[in-house]
């Protein structure tokens, strides 16, 4: 943070006064969401989009993170509630300096409530297109607020364009986000994002875990099943040697050895 120097000259002499240092908040005062519409689809869009670009040291996925945008002035905010942002270090970041960052983010998706869908659609889209943001996206998880409920523009010279659909997905539209690289749809009433190149949905880290959770178990059980019939075969082949030495004392003669199997050419 830049810090300008200042002399005061009304004395006999000018000397160096402290300048003052500008606090920048980390939070606003304003809940994570307005409902738990909201906040769930907040948390699996930014959950999910973290996990899939994880192994990108250059990309920074933030949620509900203030962005200062005027340095110097603390007013000058806003908190998108998922931005993307390529070219810039992965790391923690408690706020977003426009001017220490060097870019704006890439990549906004504000989901929709009552008490923000006038913001969503006049000040922030006109606020994103000055910064630069390249794609700016809407979301109404409840569809009381947007028709459609999945709107995403593409920032042209300094206006958005509304981007067309490529498709059909689960009865809804499909969209493509030329800056992720990713498909983005409603899938019952709920914003995902696809990996068009495998067409598995994104999971957020608890979904990973709990696919990974579900595939141990059920590879845990395939090991037991096996396992298990490994024991009954051994049981049954014993069984049946004893069976025959049985018989063979019972006639008076050596219990015969069982024949090797035979081999398939």
């Amino acid at each position: 943070m830049s810090e300008d120097i200042h002399f005061d000259l009304s004395g006999p002499g000018p000397h160096y006064t402290r300048p003052r240092k500008v606090h920048y908040p980390e939070s606003n005062g304003l809940p994570l969401a307005e409902t738990r519409f909201q906040y769930d689809s907040l948390t699996y869009a930014a959950g999910a989009l973290d996990v899939y670009f994880r192994d990108r040291p250059d990309i920074a996925v933030e949620g509900n993170r203030l962005l200062y945008y005027v340095e110097g002035d603390p007013r000058s905010r806003v908190a998108p509630d998922v931005f993307v942002v390529f070219g810039v270090p992965k790391r923690r970041r408690r706020i977003y300096l426009l001017w220490e960052e060097g870019k704006a983010p890439d990549f906004v998706l504000e989901v929709t409530s009552r008490s923000t869908r006038r913001q969503d659609a006049g000040f922030k889209r006109d606020l994103y297109a000055r910064l630069g943001v390249r794609e700016y996206w809407m979301f109404d998880p409840t569809g009381d607020w947007l028709d459609p409920r999945l709107q995403g523009h593409r920032l042209s010279g300094a206006r958005y364009e509304p981007l067309s659909p490529t498709g059909i997905e689960g009865g809804g539209r499909l969209f493509h986000s030329t800056v992720l690289g990713l498909d983005v749809y409603v899938d019952r009433g709920e914003i995902r994002f696809r990996d068009p190149a495998t067409g598995r949905k994104l999971l957020t880290l608890e979904e990973t875990d709990r696919a990974g959770q579900e595939a141990r178990r059920r590879r845990e059980e395939a090991e037991l099943a096996l396992e298990d019939e490994r024991r009954k075969r051994a049981e049954t082949e014993l069984a049946l040697k004893e069976a025959r030495a049985r018989i063979a004392e019972l006639e008076g003669r050596p219990p015969a050895e069982p024949s090797p199997p035979s081999r398939r050419r």
